[in-house]
């Protein structure tokens, strides 16, 4: 059947990322997906679409967002009003809830019949009033609404539990790998004399990036066999370099800037330890990538990370704490004990696997 995937942007986030893994599972599944960006897009991300098998709908050529909610009520119904009822669509996938509720509204004035949401995030960035507008959507106007964690579902309703085959009114799919990360198949060998700490990720706040350096001068201080690897940009990273300076490690520190997805399997292979630091993580793609490649992640207690990070492959630490920060990276740089974690991290992403997700979303639009 053609499926409509309704997304605001097409740029290289997780959230773009997972979304092109839907789209290769409906393909797989025998669907034709078209897929419709409101507003910014870079070429490389609507090729990959492309590729994949999407026919990809850009409601802005410039990638432009209207000023105003008149502005982008008026947008989004034109726009959208030229491909579900010429293009005869039998299922709507809103991805992301943004902006806002407005394109789950236009849709069903628009005539669509069966409209399913995805989150990506989890509850606590909605108001109270954000939160009821969800409920009211979920039970009168969507067909299904889906999440990416049981926290992130528990936090909207109440309640939450893994889609299991049969339609409910709300269930949660887990995010996938994506088709640049494959799962290691050997065990990896460690360098009893360097371990390297590694993050991969945007350079920003809400990631935790101010807290990398001090936490791994910390850690120095008790094992001077670490080193650490930056891979990523953003607006921290002049903020991290000056750290890095100021902390007289700075020859053992490494900053390689943003690397394009088809290299990344190659830097998580050089990480031993992975760090993710982060105040707020919908789901945590960068932590599953990094333990297929045989990574132990060394986490935030935060959003989704606790579902994907168990004690057996990795540790949680307490969220914007730099002490505890550092013990974990210490713990986790144990020569004793990365062996048996990395084992377990690599054999715990395949909960995550990209052919797991396919069957879970070809039984779900089986029940549409």
């Amino acid at each position: 059947m053609k499926v409509l995937v309704c997304i605001p942007c097409l740029l290289t986030g997780g959230t773009e990322i997972q979304t092109l893994s839907l789209v290769e599972a409906l393909v797989k599944a025998g669907h034709s997906p078209i897929i419709v960006c409101y507003f910014e897009h870079n070429d490389d991300m609507v090729r990959r679409y492309i590729d994949a098998g999407a026919d990809v709908r850009l409601l802005s050529a410039e990638g432009r967002r209207p000023i105003g909610v008149k502005n982008t009520i008026k947008f989004l119904w034109n726009g959208l009003r030229q491909i579900v009822k010429p293009e005869h669509i039998e299922v709507a996938h809103v991805q992301y809830m943004n902006p806002g509720a407005l394109p789950v509204i236009i849709l069903k004035m628009l005539g669509a019949r069966r409209i399913l949401a995805t989150t990506h995030t989890n509850a606590d960035i909605y108001s109270k009033n954000g939160l009821r507008i969800i409920k009211f959507l979920t039970r009168n106007v969507l067909t299904a609404f889906q999440c990416i964690t049981l926290r992130a579902e528990n936090g909207y309703f109440g309640n939450s539990s893994l889609f299991d085959g049969y339609l409910k009114r709300h269930f949660t799919i887990y995010n996938c790998l994506p088709e640049y990360i494959s799962i290691r198949t050997t065990p990896r060998q460690f360098n009893r004399d360097i371990i390297t700490i590694g993050v991969v990720s945007r350079l920003e706040l809400i990631k935790g990036m101010d807290l990398v350096i001090p936490a791994f001068e910390k850690a120095y201080q008790c094992n001077s066999n670490i080193r650490l690897l930056v891979v990523g940009d953003g607006s921290l990273r002049s903020t991290m370099e000056q750290q890095a300076r100021e902390s007289d490690l700075n020859d053992l520190i490494k900053f390689v800037g943003r690397q394009p997805q088809s290299t990344l399997q190659g830097y998580y292979d050089q990480i031993d330890v992975l760090l993710m630091p982060s105040r707020s993580e919908g789901f945590g793609l960068t932590a599953i990538e990094g333990m297929a490649r045989g990574c132990v992640p060394v986490v935030a207690n935060t959003g989704g990370l606790p579902e994907v990070v168990t004690t057996e492959c990795g540790y949680l630490h307490k969220p914007d704490d730099l002490k505890d920060i550092a013990d974990k990276i210490l713990d986790a740089s144990d020569i004793k004990t990365i062996a048996d974690k990395s084992y377990n991290s690599f054999q715990r992403s395949r909960e995550f696997s990209s052919e797991k997700y396919y069957g879970q979303i070809r039984d779900l639009y089986a029940t549409m």
